[in-house]
């Protein structure tokens, strides 16, 4: 059986792949990974769909037995990779036999890496995705995080993996995860709900990624955002990247576990090329808001999406 052995979970492992879109207005969220891009680039790197599954591991990676030869690549969070004890190379494919242990180990900089192994995960899908959606106990490993003795079934690959290894990241499309990354957003959809000072304060930042922050939303602090008539709305739909203030004028960015509805004012919502940004920012960490266009978020848009389809070469 083609598989990997869970030996160490790290501290939070889960499967996943782009999610389960359409089940929103239910109350599913489509999960999938919190930084698309780097999960998309692994997935590429070894040969496979982008909508194959792979792990997510946060902060600290998993330690894995290798049951049979297979090709992985580990991109985002800079967590060393070594292979019975010795270091790999990240973002570039790396050649693995039977017997072998595969270790991603703490992450200095980032806080999510993807896995990806030539063939793809196969457990079973839950509403056509193996996304895991832990709140919802949903898809991936019995809706869990990895334990310690799970074992992680491969796809059969359509080809052979000869040859697969010559695939590289071009450098310039790696990602730095150090510093104060400036993220983007359309102001909206409920931006008259704030003071003139208010949006000023949301505008000049920065605000510090707080611990409570999850794959369901990231919580800041920072400035403190002022509300003209309260913070409480009639609740409607909440898109991936909106950002929240509740009560104490503190800013919510609403992530891919995110919940469909919410009576909170949103002040703006985060571009989708800069959501994996967010997801990439530690605790402690700080961020700055930068305001764009509409038209402004679709030309950059146009262009972030050719640069993906260029990054592997």
């Amino acid at each position: 059986m083609s598989a990997l052995a869970v030996l160490d979970p790290g501290l939070l492992t889960t499967i996943q792949d782009l999610g389960r879109p359409g089940y929103l207005r239910y109350g599913v969220p489509p999960s999938g990974p919190a930084d698309r891009e780097a999960f998309v680039l692994a997935n590429r790197l070894v040969g496979n769909p982008d909508t194959a599954a792979g792990l997510e591991c946060t902060l600290v990676g998993p330690t894995l037995e290798v049951r049979t030869a297979c090709l992985i690549a580990a991109t985002g969070a800079e967590m060393p990779v070594t292979v019975n004890g010795s270091e790999v190379p990240r973002w570039t494919p790396v050649r693995l036999k039977a017997g072998d242990t595969l270790r991603l180990g703490t992450a200095p900089r980032g806080v999510r890496a993807y896995l990806a192994v030539f063939g793809g995960i196969q457990v079973p899908p839950v509403l056509g995705s193996r996304a895991t959606y832990l709140r919802g106990q949903l898809g991936g490993l019995e809706g869990r995080q990895l334990r310690k003795g799970d074992l992680l079934p491969l796809g059969q690959p359509a080809r052979s993996l000869d040859g697969g290894e010559r695939h590289r990241v071009r450098a310039e499309c790696i990602p730095s995860y150090a510093g104060e990354p400036q993220v983007r957003v359309v102001l909206g959809p409920q931006a008259d709900r704030f003071t003139p000072e208010g949006v000023r304060a949301f505008l000049d930042g920065p605000y510090q990624m707080l611990p409570q922050s999850d794959r369901m939303g990231a919580r800041l602090m920072g400035p403190r955002i002022t509300h003209t008539r309260g913070h409480d709305i009639i609740s409607d739909g909440i898109p991936l990247g909106g950002i929240q203030v509740v009560g104490d004028g503190q800013p919510i960015v609403l992530l891919v576990d995110r919940q469909s509805t919410g009576g909170y004012t949103k002040i703006a919502t985060v571009c989708s090329f800069d959501i994996g940004r967010v997801g990439q920012v530690r605790p402690g960490q700080r961020l700055r808001f930068r305001r764009i266009s509409v038209n402004e978020a679709h030309a950059v848009l146009r262009i972030e999406r050719a640069r993906l389809e260029t990054a592997v070469v």
